[in-house]
C-alpha cells in the first residue's frame, strides 16, 4: 500500500508542476505532502510489525510462578541451574 502512496504522490507533483493553475497546484501539492507522509508512516509500520514478538510466546503469570518455584526447588535442592 506505500508504493501505492508513493506513486499518487508522483502523480500529484507530475499534475502540480503541469497545472497553470496556482490553486490546483497548491492543492496537489499537500496531496502529494499527505502521500508522501502516509508512504512513510506504513513502511514504518510495516518494519514495525515484521520485527514484533509472537504474542504466544508471552508468558502468563500463573506459569511465570511456576517457572519460578521450580527454579526455587532446583535450587533448594542443590542442582546446578539449567542452561
Amino acid at each position: 500500500m506505500a508504493w501505492l502512496y508513493l506513486l499518487l504522490a508522483l502523480a500529484a507533483f507530475a499534475v502540480a508542476l503541469k497545472s497553470t493553475s496556482v490553486a490546483l497546484s497548491v492543492i496537489c501539492l499537500l496531496a502529494a505532502l499527505g502521500f508522501l507522509i502516509a508512504a512513510a508512516l506504513g513502511l514504518l509500520a510495516r518494519r514495525i510489525g515484521s520485527q514484533s514478538r509472537d504474542e504466544s510466546l508471552i508468558l502468563d503469570p500463573a506459569e511465570l510462578r511456576r517457572l519460578r518455584e521450580q527454579a526455587q526447588a532446583g535450587r533448594a535442592a542443590g542442582e546446578p541451574p539449567a542452561a
